[in-house]
C-alpha cells in the first residue's frame, strides 16, 4: 500500500443513513457525506477507490460493514468507543463531530481507537443460535412465572418442578376458573420447551462435528456443551491471548483498579467483553460451588473465599471461580491437555 495515496475515513455508522468523513494524509478535509447503511451504498462509495484507512465504532451493523469494507482492500479499524472518552462522552457529540474524530485518530495512531476483531461469519452465525435459545429461555421464564404469580394470586399454589416440565405437570393444577386465561399460556411454553430441546440438540451436534476442543473443555463438571461452545465462538482464536490468565481480564471478570500514590483500591469487576458468555461461566462457577459440584482445587479454593463471611463473600467467590474457570478453560483448549481436578498444574497427558 502506497502511503501517499492513503486517505483516511470515519465512518459513523446509523441504522438507516451514515456519515462519511474523509481527510487526506495531511489530515486536511477531503469531504463528508451521508450515504444510506446498505452494502449497495458501501460498494458504490468504497469500491474501486485507492487504498484507505477507515475507523467505524462497533454497534449492531458494525460486523458485516468491516467485512464488506475489507474485501474492498481497504484496512478496516472497528473503535471501541466506550473506552474513548474523547468520543463516548464529549458533549458536542453529532454524527459529524463522531465521524471527524474518527477520522483523524484512525491518521494519527488507530490503537487510540481501543480496536476490537469481530468474530468470522461462520462462529456468528452459530453464536447465533446459542442467542436465539437464551432468548426462548428467558421468554419461557417469564411465562411460568407469569402463571405461578396469577395462580397465587387467586388462592392457589402450583406444584414445583423443573422449567422443562412445568407444562406438562402443572396442568391439572389449574384452577377451573384460570383455565381459559392459562391453558394457551401453557401450550406457549411447552412449545417453547420443545423448541429449547431442538437448539440443544443443534448445540450438541456443532460441539461434536464443528467444534471437537470443546470437548476438553467440558471435562470439567459444571461446563456443559453451552458454555463451552459459547467460549469457543466467542474467543475464536485462543493465540490471541499471549497468556491464558489475560482471558478473565477480556471478558470483564478482573476488580476495577483506581491507583493514585498510596491508594490502590479494588472496585468491582470492570464487566467488559461478552456479557453473555460472562454470565454462562458465573452459573457454571455457582455449580462448581453448589451442592453438586464436583471435588477439585478450583471448588476448595472458592469456598474457601465464600467462607470468609457474609453474602457479599459469596458473591465475590463466585465472580473469582468464574475467573479461574475461564484461564482454566483456555488452557485446556491450547494445551490439549487431561484435565486433573486438584492437580491442574502437573505436565498431563495428551487427549486421545
Amino acid at each position: 500500500m502506497n502511503k501517499d495515496n492513503t486517505k483516511y475515513a470515519g465512518l459513523d455508522l446509523g441504522d438507516k443513513t451514515s456519515l462519511v468523513q474523509i481527510r487526506d494524509q495531511e489530515g486536511e478535509f477531503v469531504k463528508e457525506m451521508r450515504i444510506p447503511t446498505t452494502a449497495v451504498a458501501l460498494e458504490r462509495e468504497f469500491r474501486g477507490v485507492g487504498p484507505m484507512r477507515i475507523a467505524l465504532e462497533v454497534g449492531a451493523h458494525s460486523r458485516w460493514v468491516s467485512r464488506q469494507l475489507s474485501s474492498y482492500g481497504h484496512a478496516v479499524v472497528v473503535a471501541d468507543a466506550r473506552k474513548l472518552r474523547l468520543i463516548y462522552e464529549n458533549p458536542r457529540k453529532s454524527d459529524q463531530v463522531d465521524a471527524e474524530y474518527l477520522a483523524k485518530l484512525v491518521r494519527l495512531d488507530p490503537s487510540l481507537l481501543s480496536p476490537i476483531v469481530h468474530r468470522g461469519e461462520a462462529a456468528q452465525q452459530h453464536l447465533a443460535i446459542l442467542r436465539s435459545r437464551d432468548s426462548l429461555v428467558a421468554v419461557r421464564t417469564q411465562l411460568v412465572n407469569h402463571v405461578r404469580g396469577m395462580v397465587k394470586s387467586f388462592g392457589g399454589r402450583l406444584s414445583s418442578c423443573s422449567t422443562e416440565s412445568f407444562a406438562r405437570k402443572v396442568w391439572s393444577e389449574l384452577p377451573d376458573s384460570l383455565r381459559p386465561a392459562l391453558e394457551p399460556v401453557l401450550g406457549s411454553i411447552q412449545e417453547l420447551s420443545e423448541r429449547i430441546h431442538a437448539y440443544e440438540q443443534e448445540i450438541e451436534r456443532l460441539c461434536a462435528e464443528n467444534y471437537p476442543e470443546t470437548e476438553r473443555l467440558r471435562q470439567i463438571k459444571g461446563v456443559g456443551a453451552l458454555t463451552a461452545l459459547a467460549f469457543v465462538l466467542t474467543l475464536e482464536d485462543p493465540q490471541r491471548f499471549e497468556t491464558s490468565r489475560e482471558v478473565g481480564a477480556y471478558l470483564g471478570l478482573v476488580p476495577r483498579r483506581s491507583q493514585s500514590g498510596d491508594a490502590d483500591p479494588e472496585g468491582h469487576i470492570t464487566k467488559t467483553g461478552n456479557p453473555y458468555l460472562r454470565r454462562l461461566l458465573v452459573g457454571s462457577a455457582q455449580y462448581i460451588l453448589g451442592p453438586f459440584g464436583a471435588e477439585s482445587r478450583l471448588r476448595t479454593w472458592g469456598l474457601q473465599l465464600a467462607a470468609r463471611g457474609g453474602k457479599a463473600a459469596k458473591k465475590r467467590a463466585v465472580v473469582a471461580v468464574a475467573r479461574k474457570l475461564a484461564v482454566l478453560l483456555h488452557k485446556l483448549w491450547v494445551s490439549d491437555e487431561t484435565y486433573h481436578p486438584f492437580f491442574p498444574q502437573r505436565t498431563a497427558e495428551p487427549l486421545t
